[in-house]
């Protein structure tokens, strides 16, 4: 339910904490919309609820679904969604407690307490998709036919019997459920309070994960330096551990997917983001086709602006040599993202200003605060809180554009109800990249001299390598490695020559790997909570990207089929949705679109050059 940040190897939205004296105030979540307290009557009185409603639901329709007619499915449905809802609510006030500080060990255990709890009453509701995908085809249609209310549903049961052909017995399934809270998620957490507890010497001064990876980003060559060795000294020493983590969940997905018959590691995300594997291929085929003039292409150029035949990889992040040190107040992100958000709609930012003023933003860095950024739904009945790490820098302007993005993305699907308005990772991206390209485009459009331009697009071509170019290379680094540890354990060595191989490919010639480099694989925190997810960045990057190409040709009604494409949340396909505005993302050209938008961007910095 967790929307994060990319997660390249250099953090877009890490930012160096000593700034936050410039800044002014900046908020912090406020919680109670959720629940007050850890041990109030409202949280105890939802967790009683589900302890007597799970297996009153189950008593009710365990083995009778197929007998059930359309206003008793109507109201299985209907209990199962508030179920969701419930326990949604519980497990993201956990959640969001934790991610504030997960090395306090109060917040750890309450958010494995109420996993185990969750898990434990949910494990009643396991019978109700497999018994569901045993309804015949013909039977589920004619009541949905029936039932103008239930036929609302249907994109629930389609997504549910995409999985039949992969379905366990009951029994299995059920052992699944009930293990997964000792398995991925007790690997996951290990992962999470690790990287949050690791301190890294940088001249003699300990500096958190967030900090280090600061510097990388630092105008001082020496501090990027410093920084960067800082990580591979603590990296490498970790690295027994991430690759014990990351051998164990690799084996764990292949034993699951091998007892589902799925026929590829990948296949179980693709059913999840609905979205087709040819589609995914192209969209890779695409970019990987396009390293040389996007990426391979910028760093040449990048080497040359720094007066270096060849850049270490501490510089790839590195400020422009005539970039300032600018911190941006709080109030004056606020102002340019709410500026840009009202020139394309004032609707859209009406919807953003409650994240401002009511305590839906998380904005300050913390010790133990979870590193990058992301947009949490919650539940339909709330609201989505954002999580940033603003160090007052333009591409933590970028960040809040995006992340209040998926907020209003939220906001709106919120219609649809809990089990309608989540929306597939691969169309998760399309609200919070748009809102990311309208809050550029009107920087751009406001630079007052050709150097602002200058570095407003290397800023954003860079992001967009870090999108697109850099997704798609972890994209084939997991591909490469869930491959290769079906042929047995991987070493940590193995793993580092997989990474390596993989950088080589994206990043061209124009750079020196430093020794420990191989080791950068082993914080991203994407290759252990979700498998594959990076994909969905690049897809929705692409996407808008020609969405907004359409925007651009301008037409009175685009923000009226925006709006509907945003409300429609999980409830259409990226086919369906994409249609009105005349896009087809599984046309082999489509990719190319957006890709040529990045080009062009290269281009123009070129033509500065001249």
């Amino acid at each position: 339910m967790f929307h994060p940040r990319p997660a390249p190897e250099i953090l877009r939205d890490s930012r160096e904490a000593a700034a936050s004296d410039n800044m002014g105030d900046l908020p912090e979540w406020n919680l109670d919309d959720l629940y007050p307290s850890t041990d109030g009557p409202e949280i105890t009185k939802d967790l009683g609820w589900l302890g007597e409603e799970t297996p009153s639901f189950s008593a009710d329709y365990q083995g009778n679904l197929q007998k059930l007619n359309a206003a008793d499915m109507l109201d299985c449905v209907q209990r199962y969604e508030r179920i969701q809802q419930v326990a949604g609510r519980v497990m993201s006030f956990a959640g969001l407690r934790y991610y504030q500080n997960t090395t306090d060990a109060e917040r750890g255990k309450f958010l494995a307490d109420m996993q185990a709890s969750i898990t434990d009453m949910s494990s009643n509701l396991v019978f109700f998709s497999l018994e569901m995908n045993r309804i015949e085809d013909a039977s589920l249609d004619a009541l949905l036919t029936e039932n103008a209310d239930l036929n609302r549903y249907k994109p629930i049961f389609d997504n549910l019997r995409k999985m039949k052909p992969y379905q366990l017995s009951d029994e299995l399934e059920k052992f699944l459920h009930d293990q997964s809270v000792v398995g991925a998620s007790a690997w996951n957490r290990l992962f999470d309070e690790t990287m949050a507890g690791l301190t890294f010497d940088v001249d003699g001064e300990e500096m958190n994960l967030e900090a280090t990876l600061n510097l990388l980003s630092d105008t001082e060559r020496s501090r990027r330096e410093m920084g960067a060795k800082a990580l591979v000294k603590v990296f490498s020493a970790k690295t027994p551990l991430f690759a014990r983590i990351t051998n164990t969940l690799a084996k764990e997905k292949e034993i699951e997917d091998k007892w589902r018959s799925l026929p590829t590691p990948q296949m179980s995300r693709h059913l999840a983001n609905d979205v087709e594997p040819e589609v995914v291929q192209a969209l890779r085929d695409a970019v990987v086709a396009a390293y040389p003039k996007l990426s391979h292409r910028y760093y040449a150029l990048k080497a040359k602006w720094m007066g270096l035949e060849k850049m270490e990889v501490w510089d790839r992040s590195a400020p422009l040599p005539d970039e300032d040190d600018l911190i941006i107040p709080w109030e004056q992100a606020r102002t340019t993202v709410m500026d840009a958000y009202a020139d394309f709609d004032p609707r859209m930012a009406e919807i953003a200003a409650p994240f401002f003023d009511k305590g839906w933003i998380d904005a300050p860095v913390k010790a133990g605060k979870a590193p990058g950024a992301f947009a949490h739904p919650t539940v339909t009945d709330a609201h989505p809180y954002v999580m940033l790490n603003y160090l007052g820098k333009q591409r933590d302007v970028m960040t809040l554009a995006h992340e209040l993005g998926h907020g209003v993305h939220q906001v709106l699907a919120a219609g649809q109800g809990e089990l309608l308005s989540s929306t597939p990772l691969t169309l998760a991206e399309t609200a919070s990249v748009f809102g990311e390209m309208l809050t550029f485009r009107k920087l751009l459009d406001n630079a007052p001299d050709q150097a602002a331009r200058k570095r407003l697009l290397a800023g954003k071509v860079e992001d967009m390598i870090n999108t697109v170019v850099r997704q798609i290379a972890f994209y084939d680094f997991e591909c490469r490695l869930h491959a290769a540890r079906a042929q047995g354990e991987l070493t940590p060595d193995q793993i580092n020559a997989l990474w390596m191989e993989i950088q080589h490919e994206s990043l061209g010639d124009g750079f020196n790997f430093m020794e420990g480099y191989e080791t950068f694989w082993s914080y991203i925190p994407h290759f252990i909570h979700s498998p594959f997810y990076v994909y969905a960045y690049a897809f929705g990057d692409g996407l808008v990207n020609a969405l907004y190409a359409v925007y651009a040709e301008g037409g009175d009604d685009f923000q009226e089929k925006y709006f509907d494409m945003l409300k429609a949340g999980g409830s259409k396909h990226h086919k369906e949705l994409l249609a009105p505005f005349g896009l087809d993302a599984s046309d082999p050209t489509f990719w190319d679109k957006g890709l040529s938008l990045i080009a062009s961007m290269i281009d123009e910095l070129e033509t500065m050059e001249a």
